[in-house]
This record gives structure tokens, sequence and C-alpha cells, in this order.
């Protein structure tokens, strides 16, 4: 059975099988930074497996192609892989924090202006864009991405639920609590994506 020593070896040994093509200086500073994230995860969080780590670390040949094409190398030209179904990664243009901004923030303004229907449907439609950028990111793998689209989509459904709803409980103490619980809930799932994101 192999150590988690032996997994993170194997993890990047591909990826510098993948990144030959990288020059020198270049793969050893990706390989340095790799194993430096593992390590700082693995102290930071030592409940975490090593397969959970490298998974948020993203495949191999993702992030290959990535530092290729950051480097100006690109794949044009390359052999193609057989049974290589993925397509080449796109380096992420937005920065990772504003589809977090976006997830949380028009939540706050909707939250502290409750009476201006502007207002809630531009929060509405800025919290689907963040959603968006978050699905296009690069920054997080797909179940990192699921998780925060359904936090998002599902306040959302909640909330035009309760809206709608002629037996919402009355009073404005019940639905400050429950803004306040549902900001709480996109701030501390934006507060989490931010934590696990690739950089």
């Amino acid at each position: 059975m192999k150590t988690s020593a032996d997994l993170a070896h194997d993890y990047l040994s591909a990826v510098g099988r993948e990144t030959s093509a990288l020059p020198a200086d270049r793969r050893q500073e990706l390989l340095a930074d790799l194993a430096e994230h593992i390590e700082v995860t693995r102290a930071e969080r030592p409940d975490l497996a090593i397969g959970e780590i490298l998974a948020g670390l993203g495949d191999p040949r993702t992030i290959a192609a990535t530092a290729l094409a950051e480097a100006g190398s690109g794949t044009v030209g390359a052999p193609a892989r057989t049974g290589d179904a993925a397509a080449p990664a796109r380096r992420g243009t937005v920065h990772p924090l504003v589809p977090l901004l976006l997830l949380t923030v028009p939540y706050l303004a909707a939250t502290l202006l409750p009476d201006l229907t502007a207002v809630q449907v531009c929060s509405t439609l800025f919290r689907l864009v963040g959603a968006v950028l978050l699905c296009t990111s690069v920054h997080w793998v797909a179940p990192q991405k699921i998780t925060g689209v359904l936090v998002t989509v599902g306040l959302t459904l909640a909330i035009s639920v309760w809206n709608l709803s002629s037996d919402r409980p009355v009073g404005p103490t019940p639905a400050v609590v429950a803004n306040l619980a549902a900001l709480a809930l996109l701030a501390g799932t934006s507060a989490w994506l931010w934590r696990v994101r690739r950089v």
C-alpha cells in the first residue's frame, strides 16, 4: 500500500512528465510550488487525506496545459494523447475573489434594502453571474464549484418561495433572522471556497 509520500511523489512525477516541454527552470519552479502547497496543506489540515489534497490541485495534464499556455509554448504541434478527452485548460482571466464577492455582497445589499425591488432583482442577477463565473473558473475543481452553485441557487429559490408564500411568519424579525442565516451561509461558503482555491 502506498504511503502519502509515495502518492505525492507519483503525482509530482506525473506533472513532471506532462510538463517536459517546459524549460527546465520553469518546470522545477512549478514542481517546487506544488510540493510546497502539498506540504503546507498537510500541515494546516492534517485531517485531509492526501488524495483530497491532490484532487484539489487538479489533474496533472490540466496543470501542464495551463503551465504550457502561460509559458507561451501552448500545445500546438504536440502529439495528441490517445484517450485524452480532456480539453486544454483555460487560464482564468477573472480573479478568484470576483465570483465570491458576487455571491455574497449583493445579498448583503438586498438584506439592507429589502423594500427596493430593483435592489432585489439586481442582487439575484449578480449572484447568478457570480455562480457562472465560479463554474467557469480554473481556481476550483468540480465538487467545489457544485457546492458553491448549489448554495447560491438553493438560497435564491428559498428566498423566492419565502417571498411568495402566503403563510410565512409576519413581522420583520423572522425575515431578519432568515436573511442573517442566509448571509452567514453564503459568507461561510465563500470563505471556504477562497481557502480551497487553486492559485
